[in-house]
């Protein structure tokens, strides 16, 4: 790997699922990290595992501060504003990212109080139904993908000059926390980014929502045969709802036209069942060749020690700030690719 580490101290706020993963991350491999939960039994937890983890937002800021630490935001949408109004209070010297699952309310609460340069958005495809501290553990983000915005450069290159190198440094600080954590970094706009996760990973809710209420309107009988298929496809539904709650109305425009366009392939299916000679092969079909592409990009090869096939995911290897360095990475957008530093 070409990356570089985080160079500065990594302060999290929020020790759930994504946050407590990160975390433990962060810290077996060596990595100054500590981080911010609120009084419960989880936190209390962490603290008896030995982490440095404090219940006093207040106290973490102040010393993220004079750390000059990396914030990271591992908290429900929310709870983004408060946060960032205490940051912006006692942490005026620290950079920030965020695990947040939808970047456009996020960007637009940064907007607000003028952080744009200190700002680089973030999100790890990867987790779990489960949430909370003791759902964390290590290695959850080998080989994901963890997206990181770069909106703060491409408006700069947009107006024609190139963005402060404090920016390019925090730029560089979260790729490297993230192959730290052995996840590979795909860069993405905000809007971007909502618009491929709300096909991806809050449609998917939804339809496991709405399929876990239809399986069990078929009483006991349809749900002692449950069995893979249907128990794989719902698996999403275990999560919380207030987190599903707040990922899918945070994400509401796009997550519209999603549906809009998976509603329009239910209605063909039942138009095509409801006839004297049910056909649903071009469904079929283009669903199963879908798949196919699917698992073709993503590569089925954990099994594989080579490290040219650890990722399927092209890479770029990036110079931040150097020439044409925005273009470079509006193109590696376009094909799903990632970065690494050199």
């Amino acid at each position: 790997m070409t990356s570089h580490d985080a160079k500065r101290p990594i302060c999290i706020i929020g020790l759930g699922l994504i946050g407590g993963s990160l975390l433990r991350d962060l810290a077996a491999a060596g990595q100054t990290v500590y981080g911010y939960s609120r009084p419960n039994s989880g936190t209390r937890s962490a603290i008896k595992e030995g982490f440095d983890i404090s219940d006093h937002l207040d106290n973490v800021l102040i010393r993220a501060n004079e750390d000059r630490a990396l914030l990271v935001l591992a908290v429900p949408m929310a709870a983004v504003d408060e946060i960032l109004d205490r940051v912006v209070e006692l942490a005026p010297q620290c950079g920030i990212t965020d695990v947040v699952s939808v970047k456009s309310p996020v960007y637009r609460s940064i907007r607000a109080r003028g952080l744009e340069s200190r700002y680089v958005g973030g999100h790890p495809m990867a987790g779990t139904e489960n949430s909370g501290w003791k759902a964390s553990t290590t290695g959850l983000f080998v080989r994901a993908a963890w997206v990181i915005t770069y909106d703060f450069a491409m408006e700069a290159d947009t107006a024609g000059r190139s963005p402060d190198q404090e920016w390019v440094d925090l730029f560089v600080d979260v790729i490297g926390m993230v192959t730290t954590v052995r996840a590979e970094a795909v860069p993405a706009l905000v809007t971007n980014h909502d618009d491929a996760v709300a096909r991806i990973s809050h449609l998917p809710h939804i339809i496991a929502e709405s399929l876990s209420v239809v399986g069990d309107q078929g009483g006991l009988l349809a749900q002692s045969l449950a069995a893979g298929s249907f128990k794989d496809a719902t698996r999403v539904a275990g999560t919380r709802p207030e987190l599903v709650e707040a990922m899918c109305e945070s994400n509401a425009p796009a997550l519209v036209g999603a549906l809009d366009d998976f509603i329009a392939h239910l209605q063909d299916a039942r138009a095509a069942l409801d006839t004297e000679n049910p056909d649903i092969s071009e469904l079929a079909e283009a669903g199963h060749r879908a798949r196919r592409r699917l698992e073709a990009r993503s590569g089925a090869r954990k099994e594989s020690v080579s490290p040219v096939k650890i990722s399927s995911r092209p890479v770029l290897r990036l110079r931040p700030g150097g020439p044409d360095w925005v273009r470079q990475l509006r193109q590696t957008e376009d094909i799903g690719g990632r970065i690494e530093i050199y």
